[in-house]
């Protein structure tokens, strides 16, 4: 299973807890915010805030909360935060390409706590451009396909203009399409019965490195799980592939 699934599938049974606890709350109301800063407070004309909106209410975030955080961005009423954005660059074990964007009003704090991270769990952060070569942006989908024939239920999703479909676990499928086609493919799947349990625009790796052993595959787990926990810490990205076997193991 490819480093982009696996992660994506962990991410969003860890998110449910973190729901529990305002964590994820939290990450999305920066997101909301940073997003009507730059685009504006109108969902019909920014589809970064659009897009963000979107997670919050299927994440269950109170439209009370959404509201508060889009004025932080416009600035309405008096209200507004400061958020820089930045990505992070580095090596987690067995050179598994990490990145890592960050959502800081403190970018010292921020890459003192990155750097220790990446050092405790047998990674180390690396220069700007070190490893952001290594991915392309996609707009990606993860869906439970109403037709229970996979492959069916794929040639179906590709006939909407999808890059790629594969599996993604869990009887789940992953569409893989250009950033600018997301919202497109998205509602084309919802309208073939298609039940969506993501989509974003991401970074997703070029090439995988192959994880041979599950200590490996531990350690990269918790290095990503610690990045994810920071509170500076929107979204991680790794090129990591480990074999079935391994994660069953």
């Amino acid at each position: 299973m490819s480093g982009h699934s696996k992660w994506s599938t962990i991410k969003r049974q860890k998110a449910v807890k973190d729901a529990k606890r305002g964590a994820a709350f939290t990450k999305l109301a920066k997101e909301i915010t940073i997003a009507a800063k730059i685009g504006g407070g109108s969902v019909d004309g920014n589809f970064r805030l659009r897009l963000a909106v979107q997670k919050g209410r299927e994440a269950n975030m109170p439209n009370s909360n959404i509201e508060r955080a889009i004025k932080k961005g416009t600035g309405e009423g008096g209200e507004s935060v400061n958020y820089e954005e930045v990505t992070y660059e580095g090596y987690g074990p067995a050179g598994v390409a990490v990145l890592v964007d960050i959502m800081t009003d403190n970018r010292n704090r921020a890459s003192s706590s990155i750097r220790h991270i990446f050092s405790s769990n047998g990674g180390n952060l690396g220069e700007t451009g070190c490893v952001a070569w290594m991915f392309e942006t996609k707009g990606v989908i993860i869906l439970k396909p109403k037709n229970t024939d996979l492959e069916n239920a794929m040639l179906e999703l590709i006939d909407l203009g999808s890059e790629d479909v594969t599996e993604a676990g869990e009887g789940n499928l992953e569409i893989i399409c250009a950033p600018d086609q997301l919202e497109t493919v998205k509602n084309g799947a919802e309208k073939q019965g298609n039940t969506i349990l993501s989509s974003e625009i991401t970074q997703v790796p070029k090439n995988t490195v192959k994880i041979e052993d599950k200590k490996t595959a531990e350690q990269i787990f918790r290095l990503l799980d610690e990045l994810e926990e920071n509170e500076d810490v929107q979204k991680t990205y790794a090129n990591f592939d480990i074999p079935e076997e391994i994660l069953n193991a």
